[in-house]
């Protein structure tokens, strides 16, 4: 369990708070400013987690993961919205209002899941559990809700997010090496997403994914 009660509840809460900005918001940059604070507070959970190893490797693995998270990935994608000259998601698949509810559904559904899941395992903490739980679920209700390719390069980063609070709130430390491996994955990824959704953009003067099935060869 998260050794400071008070400071445990306040991530979990900047988490369930950046996810509902994240789907009430159709401005990018906001949204990305929102993804920017979720990575810093995610990338710290490692320091407040029960300590199995020594501070250094803790302290490491948060200044990677709050370096990538909180500062590279934002700054990739507010150089690619500066780049694009897109401002805001408009007309997404599901709006900002019922996206709202769903996301509110999401957290009920990952309290209720996470009151059955917690008993099963010792070492893990059942706020942050569903925190996770919440965070991967918002991100796929992004991909697949929206209509912008940089909309869902942040749904993408807010389902990693997720998987990786889910990962540390129930397996708890793993090797220092494969956690960086992971998170070198989801920068590798967001990377090519990134550069994809650039050419996209150039080559077609819009970045709304849904148009591109239109496209004939």
């Amino acid at each position: 369990m998260i050794e400071s009660h008070a400071l445990g509840d306040a991530v979990v809460g900047l988490l369930f708070v950046t996810n509902l900005l994240l789907l009430g918001s159709g401005y990018l940059n906001a949204c990305v400013r929102a993804v920017a604070l979720q990575g810093l507070v995610v990338g710290l959970l490692p320091l407040l987690m029960p300590g199995e190893g020594p501070l250094w490797r803790s302290a490491a693995l948060a200044v990677v993961g709050m370096g990538l998270k909180g500062v590279a990935f934002p700054w990739m994608l507010s150089r690619l919205l500066r780049d694009v000259e897109v401002r805001k998601e408009s007309e997404p698949f599901v709006g900002n209002i019922p996206s709202l509810g769903l996301g509110v559904g999401a957290v009920g559904f990952s309290l209720w899941v996470s009151s059955r899941l917690t008993p099963l395992l010792a070492a893990s903490d059942g706020v942050l559990v569903s925190a996770g739980l919440a965070t991967l679920l918002i991100g796929l209700l992004i991909i697949v809700s929206r209509r912008k390719a940089v909309s869902q390069v942040l749904g993408y980063i807010v389902l990693e997010n997720g998987i990786y609070t889910f990962g540390l709130a129930t397996v708890g430390h793993v090797p220092l090496l494969v956690e960086l491996g992971v998170l070198m994955d989801a920068f590798v990824a967001v990377f090519i997403m990134s550069i994809a959704a650039y050419h996209i953009s150039r080559e077609f003067n819009h970045m709304d994914v849904d148009l591109l099935d239109k496209l004939q060869g």
